[in-house]
């Protein structure tokens, strides 16, 4: 899970140098200006959107999103220079993808994606529809 930071630690340390969406693998990929790359799937985006759909309100209180391995994105939009607005086909929209959410969520995307699955199996979800 990606914590919190304190409002002084919120600046953007890693801009995105090129934004790629592979249709056909339902991945997003991104490259940085400092020559990092991470390539998201759209199911990983979709169960951490920073969204309080999914985060809750505050701490203690994610959701475990079960049905999300066939979602896509249907469009990304830029919110200011900060950040995009991802819209997903089952039409989740509300997370704000700052590009520090998302150097974040590459960085430790292998450590996120084993507690998703973790949870899903300790909740007795499936990834499936």
């Amino acid at each position: 899970m990606i914590e919190e930071q304190p409002a002084q630690e919120l600046e953007t340390k890693h801009w995105p140098s090129e934004i790629r969406y592979i249709s056909e693998e339902k991945r997003l990929e991104i490259d940085f200006d400092n020559g990092t790359a991470f390539s998201y799937s759209a199911e990983l985006l979709r169960v951490e959107s920073p969204s309080a759909e999914v985060q809750g309100h505050g701490p203690g209180q994610k959701q475990t999103l079960p049905g999300r391995r066939h979602v896509g994105i249907m469009g990304i939009e830029p919110v200011g220079n900060y950040a995009v607005k991802i819209k997903f086909d089952d039409l989740h929209d509300t997370g704000i993808f700052s590009w520090q959410y998302l150097y974040k969520l590459g960085e430790n995307q292998e450590e996120i994606w084993a507690e998703y699955l973790n949870a899903l199996e300790t909740k007795g979800l499936s990834r499936d529809p």
